[in-house]
């Protein structure tokens, strides 16, 4: 299965209903209006459609309360840069040896050409992986009931 079958699959939709995005230049007071308005826990860096970084609650949380960092500070200051980004057309076994790799909860998702199409999480595979197991576990319960 192919990441934007995943992303559809588990969250109903064509990769991006919870993508959100800024820009490097956004005050970090933006950053957290807006992951609490979409409900996420990371936001994708884009310059020209393309990821250069990406900034997760937690990094807000550790910057702006244990580090000298203000909430008009840029986006740019705390974002984790390089980005480890996945094409569109990998599957879910190259999404996870990459997370794991790169120990990243969230893993952009790009074209060919190198643009952001999407984002894919832990919690996405988690799902669909639990999904599948209860599958295979229903698929075999009349062979196991005991007698």
């Amino acid at each position: 299965m192919k990441l934007k079958d995943v992303v559809a699959c588990v969250r109903g939709d064509l990769l991006g209903k919870k993508l959100v995005t800024v820009g490097p230049e956004e005050p970090l007071s933006s950053v957290a209006f807006q992951m609490r308005e979409h409900h996420v826990g990371a936001v994708v860096v884009v310059e020209g459609q393309k990821p250069v970084g990406i900034v997760t609650d937690r990094d807000l949380a550790l910057a702006l309360g244990a580090q000298d960092v203000s909430p008009q500070d840029s986006v740019k200051s705390v974002m984790t840069t390089p980005i480890h980004t996945i094409p569109d057309g990998a599957g879910i076994f190259a999404a996870t040896q990459c997370m794991r790799d790169a120990r990243v909860r969230r893993l952009p998702i790009v074209d060919q050409d190198g643009r952001l199409v999407g984002i894919v999480s832990l919690d996405d595979l988690m799902w669909l992986l639990g999904r599948e197991v209860y599958n295979l576990a229903d698929g075999i319960k009349h062979q196991t009931k005991l007698k």
